[in-house]
């Protein structure tokens, strides 16, 4: 088996972490620390991601065994000067701080020269009923580099390691280990991944073959042996793999170092160090996370994007479908163009095709008597005034069309002319044209003189006569 390349991965990114540290605080000492999800002018932006962290540091795991509750008497196997096996034993008492092994060990400072480590009730040397789980909440979603467990015992025969994007709501396989794959789960040994199954849980026996006593570390690298791994940025199934919620360590079978014979006093399992490398999940978009307002961590998102991902354009940002930043482009989220009429709108796919991929933004609830995709033009019975900008809220006027002079409503969007009916003229059809005279009917107030017929009564106006 070759060797995992998560050890190299995790010394580059320290060496990465470093350095853009180092610019930083060389920046903020100038008075002027500059953005990451933005270029050196502080203007155009740029892909930027959260520092490489331990997620599971201080974080509560729940584990299904502990010992202590009862006290409980163990053995440690380890060798002696001479390389023989030999037993060291001890009690887990639960009641007594320097004879505790909790839970709260797996995640606290990992000190190689003075390991604390959860510990599992003594478990018989059965077949079954030696199954033991590690559940632990990373509180958030993030991208996962590596899984790592460093054991205080034995290493177990087999174990799995499941991972959660939900919340814990439902879990995936993520990675087995054990000598026999195919009975304990169903898997082929060392089966190979294409980029037709790139999301596949492998099965392997490399850690059997490792020192199996007090002390040795199994890692799970979450990108090893993925086709797609040196082209993450444009392989959303692996941006997929990687991301989590919660990680789940499930132990099945035990390590067998002694006779059959030997106490079950050997028998349980203990960790010292539980710890999952990763970026906190922000698609490109923010370079670090922070307690929100309900004090959950959630992204400090930029490029006018929003969510505790920021997986999802900021309202009013909808004018181009929202998408993850890369290398090559930030995908920053543009805002609709209502010319300051609307403070909603959607997206429209269709559009947006056909604008040639440029915008697809739809204005919804156009204010100040505009109308249009756009808020780009006057509403049915007004029209622009010529005098002020589309985007002032006074752009558009009242039409005015006189009720009877006027065929309709609706005016001339450049100069405000209404519709007038035969014989009228005016802006608002509102006076006889020269040669008519004002008639009492509405369906034709106007007609011709050599037309008008004298009334003894009182005239009627509707409206004033053609000087």
């Amino acid at each position: 088996m070759r060797e995992p390349l998560w050890p190299l991965v995790l010394c580059l990114l320290a060496q990465a972490r470093a350095s853009n540290n180092f610019l930083k605080m060389f920046a903020a000492q100038q008075g002027n620390p500059p953005d990451p999800c933005y270029d050196e002018t502080g203007l155009k932006p740029a892909v930027c991601i959260p520092d490489f962290v331990n997620a599971a540091f201080g974080q509560k795991v729940l584990a299904s065994s502990t010992c202590g509750q009862p006290p409980s008497r163990y053995c440690i196997a380890d060798s002696n000067d001479k390389g023989e096996l030999v037993q060291k034993c001890d009690t887990c008492d639960d009641s007594e701080p320097r004879l505790r092994h909790p839970p709260e060990y797996l995640t606290d400072l990992n000190n190689p020269n003075n390991l604390t480590c959860w510990q599992s009730q003594p478990l018989t040397p059965n077949e079954d009923g030696q199954n033991v789980t590690l559940t632990l909440s990373l509180g958030k979603k993030y991208e996962l580099t590596y899984v790592s467990l460093q054991f205080c015992g034995e290493k177990p025969e087999s174990m799995a390691v499941y991972k959660s994007m939900d919340y814990g709501k439902t879990w995936q396989a993520f990675q087995f280990y054990s000598s026999t794959c195919d009975e304990m789960y169903g898997r082929p040994l060392k089966a190979g991944i294409s980029k037709a199954n790139e999301q596949e849980a492998l099965c392997t026996d490399g850690h059997i073959k490792q020192d199996p006593l007090a002390g040795s570390r199994v890692a799970f690298s979450t990108l090893e042996a993925r086709p797609s791994a040196f082209d993450f940025d444009n392989s959303p199934v692996l941006q997929d793999w990687v991301t989590a919620t919660d990680i789940r360590v499930e132990f099945n079978r035990l390590t067998r170092l002694g006779k059959e014979n030997d106490t079950s006093d050997y028998y349980y399992y203990s960790v010292s160090d539980f710890a999952v490398g990763g970026r906190c999940k922000c698609n490109g978009h923010a370079s670090r996370c922070i307690p929100g307002d309900d004090g959950q961590l959630t992204c400090d998102c930029k490029h006018n994007t929003a969510g505790r991902d920021c997986e999802k354009c900021k309202p009013f940002h909808f004018d181009r479908p929202w998408s993850r930043a890369n290398a090559r482009e930030a995908n920053e989220c543009v805002a609709c163009n209502c010319n300051l009429h609307a403070r909603r709108c959607r997206f429209n796919m269709e559009l947006y095709k056909l604008s040639g991929r440029v915008s697809g933004g739809v204005c919804l609830k156009c204010r100040h008597k505009t109308a249009g995709r756009h808020c780009h033009y006057c509403r049915e019975g007004y029209y622009r005034d010529p005098t002020k900008s589309i985007t002032h809220r006074k752009a558009c006027k009242p039409c005015d069309c006189h009720p009877i002079g006027s065929s309709g409503k609706t005016c001339n969007q450049t100069n405000g002319q209404c519709p007038c009916k035969d014989g009228v003229t005016g802006i608002t059809c509102n006076r006889c044209a020269k040669g008519y005279q004002q008639s009492r009917s509405p369906i034709a107030p106007c007609v011709r003189k050599s037309f008008i017929f004298s009334f003894p009564s009182k005239n009627h106006l509707y409206f004033g006569v053609d000087a």
